[in-house]
């Protein structure tokens, strides 16, 4: 990997593997391109995990990408002026020359069916993954760290707090 800030501690020896496995004459899964001669595609890992937190993001139902140190960091940095969120927070992937693999940490809305949100959050990012790079997902881990309840959102007003 060549970015750090992605690193991951989960195990993707199915991407190592299928990786290492391909000779560098083997053209069968290539691009035209590729196959021709006319040049080469590299894509940063970086492209992959924000593509990877948007397609995330755009499941209903999930809240917050991250876990609580990098939601409040991500949090902090949104009070800057000209700062954003950063659409890669909470996703780690590894990305090889065909294959990627994408761990994610989220924050689900409660009443939310997890199964069903993690299969659905799965299936958005494989596809968006897939169709923009042209790489195949061998797998999206998901850790959902915590439950989202509105009434945290609360400020304490109207709530019949003794001090105001």
């Amino acid at each position: 990997m060549t970015n750090p800030a992605t690193t991951n501690s989960a195990d993707h020896s199915a991407l190592a593997t299928a990786d290492a496995a391909k000779s560098p004459t083997d053209t069968s899964g290539a691009s035209p391109a590729q196959a021709s001669g006319q040049g080469s595609t590299t894509i940063a890992d970086v492209v992959v995990q924000k593509i990877s937190g948007i397609a995330a993001r755009e499941v209903p139902g999930v809240y917050e990408l991250g876990g609580g140190a990098a939601r409040a960091f991500g949090a902090v940095k949104g009070r800057i002026p000209g700062a954003s969120a950063s659409a890669g927070q909470g996703v780690s992937v590894e990305v090889g020359q065909k294959q990627a693999a994408v761990d994610l940490e989220m924050l689900v809305e409660y009443g939310v069916s997890i199964p069903e949100l993690a299969q659905d959050v799965r299936n958005n990012v494989i596809d968006s993954v897939e169709q923009m790079t042209g790489l195949e997902v061998v797998e999206v881990n998901i850790n959902v760290n915590d439950v989202h309840i509105a009434a945290d959102d609360s400020d304490g007003q109207g709530t019949g707090d003794r001090v105001q």
